[in-house]
């Protein structure tokens, strides 16, 4: 019987029980956490300049990627949010705008643009990735169900009601699990109440070898606040593309802070 239970948690149909949901009243802790944090999460790599976009997740706003992009300005990259108001889904003209975005800053600056996406918006960020490759530097997800159905989440039904869109055709428009053709980093906790983390597993593609999963302890709401979330995101950055590598926990901290990636 506990093996079966155990059977059902893993697979990407599954949304995350009513006990993972409640514990999404921790994400104030997440932010007033970055406080004893600052002093570690301001020796991570610096920045090179190269300009980022950061894509809030469903019915949120820029407001709600302020702290991280703030951090990420003041590491030396050239952050912007995504200038469109709440995210209600993908509705008409919203995904034009954002390539239109995306384009117009890899034009502007001569440089391939680093795109972010917190839940609904790293499904922005994944396919923007596949529409405009050559305008992409790399793409880093938070809490993204990009590997499963709309069942695999607690907020399908918010999102159909925001959006006015039925998410099984919405779905079916798109290649979800394929990986963008750039370094994807998905970031994604066991412990995320509206996503189920497998949902958020991009599993290995021949296509693309410079894929990986980092997981962090963290609630949903609080990804986008949460300081492990925040260095790996830095880290990820940092990257050269010509000299991508994996995340490395072979510092002891790191191995302390981030779980193995390959426990079950």
């Amino acid at each position: 019987m506990a093996k079966k239970l155990n059977t059902a948690v893993h697979t990407p149909d599954a949304a995350p029980s009513a006990l993972l949901m409640a514990l999404e009243f921790r994400a104030p802790w997440e932010l007033w956490s970055i406080l004893p944090s600052w002093p570690a999460l301001t020796k991570a790599p610096a920045g090179d300049g190269h300009p980022v976009i950061v894509f809030p997740g469903l019915s949120a706003s820029d407001g709600s990627t302020l702290p991280l992009r703030g951090y990420l300005k003041n590491l030396g990259y050239d952050v912007s949010g995504w200038n469109q108001g709440h995210n209600f889904g993908p509705r008409a003209g919203i995904l034009e705008t954002a390539k239109r975005q995306l384009n117009d800053t890899f034009e502007a600056t001569g440089q391939q643009v680093s795109l972010i996406g917190w839940s609904l918006g790293g499904i922005y960020a994944r396919e923007l990735a596949k529409e405009l490759p050559h305008c992409v530097r790399g793409v880093i997800t938070m809490g993204t169900p990009f590997a499963g159905s709309h069942k695999s989440t607690n907020a399908w039904r918010l999102y159909e009601l925001t959006s006015g869109r039925d998410i099984t055709q919405e779905t079916a428009r798109f290649d979800l699990p394929a990986p963008p053709p750039v370094p994807t980093t998905s970031i994604y906790s066991r412990t995320d109440g509206v996503v189920a983390w497998s949902a958020s597993i991009q599993k290995p593609s021949t296509k693309n070898t410079q894929t990986e999963n980092i997981e962090v302890f963290a609630s949903h709401i609080g990804l986008g606040l949460n300081p492990t979330a925040w260095w790996a995101v830095a880290d990820r950055l940092a990257q050269k593309p010509a000299q991508w590598k994996a995340f490395d926990r072979s510092n002891a901290l790191q191995r302390f802070v981030f779980p193995d990636p390959k426990r079950k």
